[in-house]
């Protein structure tokens, strides 16, 4: 069964979406994010993406303390990324709660660093961020094309024993336009043993199903659940 991870996306310690990975599009949904992902634990959601996008922005963790807040008042498996360039910054994030840190543009800029944290960590506690636009890895929140293609870019830490990838289509983001079955295809097909999460434009339950239907490891959920196209509690069959 098909893990399903809501997305909280974090600027000024607010819960926001974006469009498409650009910040001029942000709308605000909560205040609290301890809120949202307390309503999410209420409904049976066992995990969370929660998204740094000032650190993201700034390369350097910012919101640390909603994640502290978030990781010792809910039983949620937090999975963190934005920001995480050092292995200082990686300890911090593990100390405050996550259970697992995504390490995309990291893994592009500096592969020996993120190399090392996967052999010092292990790959149970990293997840490789493989975004891509076009069919090409982005980086920097999104904001450059790195001209990786994302098949040749996977297959570099598949080899090194990553375990876990999500992947965003940039340019579904926040649009509630579909996910791109297409590319979850060619990585499934490429990459039969590794844990795929896909991101990106999902848009109606319907979707979550098929996901399910073609293997997928994860689906991470942001703005449909915002905007009322996805209710908890249609999700609870995969609960």
């Amino acid at each position: 069964m098909i893990e399903i991870i809501p997305a909280i996306d974090l600027i000024g310690g607010k819960c926001v979406r974006l469009s498409k990975g650009d910040y001029s599009t942000k709308k605000e949904y909560n205040s609290n994010p301890l809120e949202v992902a307390k309503n999410f634990e209420d409904h049976g959601i066992r995990r969370l993406h929660l998204v740094d996008l000032d650190g993201a922005k700034a390369r350097k963790v910012v919101n640390l303390d909603v994640l502290e807040t978030i990781a010792s008042k809910t039983s949620l498996h937090v999975d963190f990324g934005g920001g995480v360039q050092s292995e200082e910054e990686l300890r911090k994030v593990l100390d405050a709660g996550a259970k697992q840190v995504t390490g995309g543009s990291i893994a592009v800029r500096e592969p020996e660093v993120f190399e090392g944290w996967l052999k010092d960590f292990g790959p149970e506690q990293l997840i490789l961020g493989a975004d891509a636009h076009e069919g090409k890895i982005a980086v920097g929140a999104w904001s450059e094309n790195s001209g990786l293609d994302i098949k040749y870019f996977v297959s570099s830490y598949v080899k090194k024993g990553i375990k876990y990838c999500i992947s965003t289509d940039v340019s579904k983001d926040g649009m509630l336009s579909g996910p791109s079955y297409e590319l979850y295809e060619d990585l499934q097909e490429a990459f039969p043993d590794l844990n795929i999460i896909a991101s990106g434009g999902i848009s109606h339950i319907d979707e979550v199903y098929k996901l399910n239907d073609m293997g997928m490891y994860g689906v991470i959920i942001g703005k449909a659940i915002y905007e009322g196209h996805i209710s908890l509690p249609q999700l609870k069959p995969f609960l």
